[in-house]
């Protein structure tokens, strides 16, 4: 169980705004507040939803896998759930997540989720926002992945990166290598030929270290477009 501390943080969260304090409360108080160390799995693909599942501090990855093939759906951040539809439903997860750094979660019980999901129309709107902004997100992704080259792909995800950093030309991978591959769909060793591509653009790496010399010539070859790179509208 949470200690008043933590009880008091968690009612800040984004999902429970103008929520009820009794609701939250009670959802609160069956909660956990749990910490794991990078890496380590959250959720398994095709397990049946016992939480909800928010993201207060650190990085997790949520991912699939098939056979000997794995790829990343989603790098989630803080404030973030996972994942709604299969707890909302009450049907198995159809991805898996893990920690990416250390990372603090809150596990909300499935069952009071659906049932205040039920019961209180603020709730189910905190919920319903969630949903639609994942599908959103499922829909840039797609757009994404059958529109752009790997080398579109990555010259985009470098200029948003850039962006979030600060617009610092020097930045730093905030997961490691493999994970950004797999994130913009591509083997480990073609992001490594997509990154000598970008030579000619002034983009130059050296372990997580990356620098964008060029950031006009950059955005010529990435042609980023509202639609698919804005996460906000």
């Amino acid at each position: 169980m949470m200690r008043a501390e933590e009880i008091d943080e968690m009612r800040l969260l984004a999902l429970f705004k103008n929520v009820p304090d009794e609701h939250v409360d009670i959802m609160l108080r069956a909660s956990f507040l749990q910490r794991f160390p990078a890496h380590v799995e959250l959720v398994r693909e095709g397990d049946p939803p016992d939480f909800l599942h928010v993201v207060v501090s650190g990085q997790v990855e949520v991912f699939s896998a098939y056979r000997d093939r794995e790829t990343t759906v989603a790098v989630l951040e803080p404030g973030q759930s996972f994942i709604v539809a299969a707890v909302l439903l009450d049907r198995v997860y159809l991805k898996s997540a893990r920690a990416l750094s250390a990372a603090r979660v809150l596990m909300i019980p499935a069952e009071l989720v659906r049932r205040y999901f039920a019961e209180d129309a603020i709730f189910a709107r905190s919920l319903a926002v969630e949903l639609a902004l994942a599908y959103r997100g499922v829909v840039r992704e797609l757009k994404n992945q059958k529109l752009r080259s790997n080398l579109e792909r990555l010259a985009n995800w470098l200029i948003a990166h850039q962006a979030e950093s600060g617009g610092a030309s020097r930045i730093t991978l905030p997961f490691d290598k493999k994970v950004l591959a797999s994130r913009l769909g591509m083997a480990p060793e073609i992001l490594s030929r997509s990154f000598a591509a970008l030579l000619p653009y002034q983009v130059r790496v050296k372990g997580p270290e990356i620098e964008i010399g060029d950031l006009a010539a950059l955005r010529t070859l990435a042609k980023p477009t509202s639609t698919i790179d804005d996460p906000t509208i």
